[in-house]
């Protein structure tokens, strides 16, 4: 055969073909291949065909120990046939180059290297035909542990490790022929490239047919009557079920029996026993109840185990089941028996919840080093492709029987076929998974080892030897390691695409009807395929889907192109279908501006943020139409973003600066409302998206509170007043959360309102004018408005809502000394000016500094009265049906406790601890344990108790979109505060743990602290 144009170019040294040896000359003229300059002529084939193995220099290594191994006689039987048999050079020389194990092996057995000839007719080369039948396997296996092939229940004669021995050497033998048969393109090009789907189902049919000879051995090793009393068959699961298996991997499989199952569960043993030491390791952890369940069990108990117990995860696993030992028949019992059930599955009620705990499961088995280098668990790797294609099983191979298969390739072209997923979707990521399979194929081969990682960035001599075996090559622009590299990323981006492609863009196909793409689903798919994705109103959804992409304009074109991703980031949320509603008014209230999808095609981040806080916080979802410019901070990201960085002091300002333009107290009311419902929306993002935390999320409500008090007080003073002097000076003193800057999303605003006359103005004048004032800024804040209430509540004033609205600070003073009660000396610990006259906030802090931080103490009967009080509030306050342990307010260790108990302690000894004048809870509890009146632990436990209710309260309003103070226990609410809080979906009953776990231990603390009272 003559030498190809490429391969009769003049070498000159070894080194030209990728031997690194310096010595590689010498070694490769001892084999006569080489006559110190070049290939020898009649060698040459050879010599080019080991150049271009993936490892020359191993291949060269394993070549000299297998000459070593056959002797003078066999190796010039070997050479000989090598110069002539191309199909050989490529077999061979693909094995010894590709995988140290194989070539050992090779060594060790040097006979075997006849298997790899080519011995067909003249002219044609080793091809798919040539490899054995499953029943062939079948019967190889059989007669290596010498049992019959032909017998109903095969009995091995070979026992022991003489049995596992005779296996391993099969097993090795099936794989050298199979693994040469992959390989042998590398190192001859004009060989046919064997798929890999065909690889991967012969080396399928080896585990079923060494399943089987296992099984021989075991019937032989347990004896004639323990496993002459019943029939075992052996369900292929997973990879080996679908006939999909990698070169090493787990055989998964699930045993069912009929007669005596104890000694059903003997066999079963040893069989997995055998097994595992010969070849591959058996794993049986799918049966029913996991590895804590029974190894075989009979028909009727797995059929009444999947109808009581099993979760949708099993049903999914089911999908894979094929019979591949044993009794074929009863394992077709087992699958026709379960069937139904896998087909119904789709229909259960757990089955979304259950569907993204799967999702979830893909990534939590990744170690985080390995995420960018894992070929099978990362993101765009081969378990996102598997996952999707039996998602879409599930979901439509109820009413479609040709979707029914265990084969991932099979059952994606399959979908394709039926119109489930675009034609060119299906083959987009079959070529994906096959590349992704074959560098799965690859790294397992080096060494026969289980792994699915790619070589790192450091390996240089693993990349290089993986892009040889892969058969990648220089394309001019990059060496064959940076193809290596470019193809990995190509294919792992469009397999990271395969939600939007698999599962949403047929749906957008379906309810726009796009000129020109083949797949269009009918309505009742596309609302199946919803309503599997967690979508509860899948009807309305696409409803909405129609309206937001459906005409020919620029936005609607835009819009078709940003659905599949926005559905797909929806249907990660808790509340999707709100989502999608809360998108389609911020798309229509932002028709017209031109950066709105711009913005949303071009950073990715703001939308996968706008989705995430849309289907998460019905309070966001209300407010993003009426607001919709935040959209902008979502694409920020780092320190110094607006959406996180803004300074709540520089808000204020030009808060202030904006509502001062009007005259008009109800007007200047509006701007203030609008203003504030952009900071509360900014913030609320912030905080769902985890980028600020519970102190930043209250200064900054708290701060945009006080700024409007500010602005409406100062455009009230103006209309009240006139073109003459103010007869008086108006200072607005913060009470409860927002005098301790502790303010939430639903949070009202305590104040009370002092005021003092000007010269010459008599107190009468002075508080008329001041209430005058103080009405028109509660009117106008208070009044009807779709934006977030603006309450104004002045009932901790003097004689709370039957004394009069504003006093002067004189008034003030006088009813303090004469009639202040316990509590009211306690609701001045949280007063703060915060907006008015700063001098006379001033005088009105010192003014009540002896009434809140008393010098001589509490006394003991004010410290009873706090108690009884306190135990009054728990005993009639909590809400009639509120769960005690989960209400953030007044619940176990909740707010009213921590807050409680530190103005006890503030009471007994701020007078003489100037450290404990603060009107912030956190940083009293600090004071308190600095000044030691509070352990360390005990100052932990009340500040995390206090963080935990602020934080879960301030979530829950958002979710559910309106105040509330308690944390539901299940249901959609509880998954996405759970979610909000950094708990995994599928265990939201985790945040409900840990609450009341924080909660419980700062109750104890509150316990203690009340019980010295006495």
């Amino acid at each position: 055969m003559n030498a190809p144009a490429r391969d009769r170019r003049p070498a000159r040294a070894p080194a030209r073909l990728g031997l690194t040896d310096p010595d590689a000359g010498r070694r490769l003229a001892d084999l006569g291949w080489w006559d110190g300059d070049d290939p020898v002529a009649e060698a040459a084939l050879v010599v080019w065909a080991l150049a271009r193995a993936a490892d020359p220099d191993l291949a060269l290594a394993a070549v000299e120990r297998l000459r070593e191994s056959l002797g003078e006689q066999g190796w010039g039987e070997l050479d000989a046939t090598l110069r002539n048999d191309q199909g050989l050079r490529g077999r061979l020389f693909g094995v010894l180059g590709g995988s140290t194990a194989l070539g050992d092996h090779l060594v060790s057995q040097p006979e075997r290297w006849r298997a790899l000839r080519t011995t067909s007719a003249p002219g044609r080369v080793f091809d798919d035909s040539w490899l054995p039948s499953a029943d062939d396997r079948r019967r190889f296996h059989l007669q290596a542990v010498g049992a019959d092939p032909d017998a109903e229940a095969p009995v091995g004669t070979l026992t022991g490790q003489q049995a596992v021995e005779a296996l391993r050497l099969r097993w090795r033998d099936d794989v050298l022929l199979l693994a040469a048969a992959d390989l042998q393109a590398v190192c001859e090009p004009e060989l046919p490239i064997v798929s890999v789907e065909v690889v991967s189902a012969q080396l399928a049919d080896v585990a079923a047919a060494g399943l089987e000879a296992a099984l021989a051995v075991a019937r032989a090793q347990v004896g004639p009557e323990r496993a002459g009393d019943h029939r075992l068959a052996v369900i292929g699961m997973g990879k080996c079920g679908g006939r999909e298996l990698n070169y090493v991997s787990d055989i998964d499989v699930i045993f069912v029996a009929d007669g005596a199952v104890d000694s059903a569960g003997r066999v079963a043993a040893t069989m997995m026993r055998v097994a595992t030491e010969a070849f591959l390791e058996v794993d049986a952890n799918l049966r029913p109840e996991g590895r804590s369940g029974q190894l075989v069990r009979t028909l009727e108990a797995h059929v009444a185990y999947y109808q009581r117990w099993a979760r949708t995860w099993e049903f999914q696993a089911l999908l894979k089941a094929r019979p591949v030992a044993g009794d074929l028949a009863l394992g077709q019992e087992y699958c026709e028996a379960l069937a139904p059930m896998v087909w119904s599955a789709a229909e259960r009620e757990d089955f979304v919840a259950d569907v993204r705990a799967m999702r979830r499961r893909v990534e939590d088995h990744i170690r985080h080093d390995h995420a960018d280098r894992e070929l099978k668990l990362g993101r765009g790797g081969l378990r996102d492709v598997e996952f999707a294609v039996q998602l879409l099983q599930l979901v439509h191979g109820r009413g479609d029987e040709t979707l029914r298969g265990q084969n991932t390739l099979e059952t994606l072209a399959a979908l394709g076929e039926g119109g489930y997923v675009g034609r060119d979707d299906a083959a987009n990521l079959a070529a994906s998974y096959r590349f992704l399979r074959m560098l799965e194929h690859r790294v397992q081969l080096q060494k026969l080892r289980r792994t699915h990682l790619f070589p790192s960035d450091e390996d240089t001599a693993g990349l290089r030897w993986l892009a040889r075996a892969a058969k990648l090559r220089p394309d001019g622009r990059r060496d064959a390691v940076g193809v290596l590299q470019a193809e990995l990323s190509r294919n792992t981006v469009r397999v990271r695409r395969l939600h939007e492609k698999l599962f949403y863009r047929p749906l957008l196909e379906s309810v726009a009807r796009v000129p020109g793409e083949q797949l269009v689903l009918t309505e009742s798919s596309a609302t199946k395929r919803l309503a599997a994705l967690g979508w509860s109103s899948p009807s309305g959804a696409l409803k909405h889907v129609a309206a937001l992409t459906s005409g020919t304009s620029r936005a609607a074109r835009i819009q078709r192109a940003l659905m599949p991703v926005l559905l797909d980031r929806l249907g990660n949320t808790a509340d999707p279908d709100h989502g999608l509603l809360a998108y389609r008014k911020v798309s229509e209230a932002l028709a017209s501006t031109p950066w709105f999808l711009a913005l949303l095609r071009d950073e990715g981040l703001a939308a996968d943020r706008l989705c995430y806080v849309l289907g998460t916080s019905r309070w966001v979802a209300e407010m993003m139409p009426r607001s919709p410019e935040v959209l902008r901070l979502l694409a920020g990201d780092g320190p110094s973003a607006d959406l996180t960085a803004r300074d709540p002091a520089e808000v204020a300002r030009s808060l202030r600066a904006a509502v001062a333009r009007h005259t008009d107290p109800r007007s200047a009311g509006n701007v203030a409302r609008s203003l504030r419902r952009v900071e509360l929306l900014r913030v609320a993002c912030a905080d769902l998206l985890g980028l600020t935390d519970v102190a930043a999320v209250c200064a900054a409500l708290s701060s945009v509170w006080a700024a409007v008090l500010e602005a409406a007080l100062e455009v009230a003073e103006r209309a009240e007043a006139g073109d003459g002097p103010p007869p008086a000076r108006i200072a607005i003193i913060g009470m409860g959360r927002l005098g301790g800057a502790e303010l939430g999303y639903g949070s009202d605003a305590d104040v009370v309102a002092v005021c003092e006359p000007a010269e010459g103005v008599s107190d009468q004048d002075a508080t008329t004018y001041a209430r005058g004032v103080i009405e028109a800024v509660t009117g106008a804040l208070g009044a009807p408005s779709p934006d977030p209430p603006l309450e104004v509540d002045t009932k901790l004033r003097p004689e709370g809502r039957s004394g009069p609205l504003v006093r002067t600070l004189s008034s003030y003073e006088d009813y303090l000394r004469r009639w202040a009660a316990t509590w009211e000396r306690q609701a001045l610990l949280r007063a703060r000016p915060v907006a008015g006259d700063a001098g006379l906030g001033e005088r009105f802090v010192e003014m009540i500094a002896p009434y809140r931080y008393p010098a001589d103490g509490l006394p003991e009967s004010a410290a009873t009265e706090i108690r009884r009080m306190k135990a009054r509030v728990d005993a009639e306050r909590l809400p009639r049906g509120a769960d005690r342990a989960l209400h953030t307010k007044l619940g176990t260790g909740g707010l009213a406790d921590v807050e409680w108990t530190v103005q006890l302690l503030q009471l007994q000894h701020a007078g003489r601890l100037p450290a404990l004048r603060t009107t912030s809870t956190l940083a009293a509890l600090d004071a308190l344990r600095d000044a030691g009146l509070l352990s360390a632990e005990g100052a932990e436990a009340l500040a995390a108790g206090w963080t935990t209710a602020t934080r879960v309260r301030g979530v829950a309003t958002l979710v559910r979109g309106k105040p509330t103070d308690q944390l539901p226990r299940s249901g959609r609410e509880l998954a996405a505060i759970a979610s909000v809080l950094g708990y995994p979906e599928d265990d939201p009953g985790a945040c409900i743990d840990d609450y009341r776990r924080v909660t419980r231990h700062a109750r104890a603390v509150v316990d203690e602290a009340f019980s010295a009272v006495d």
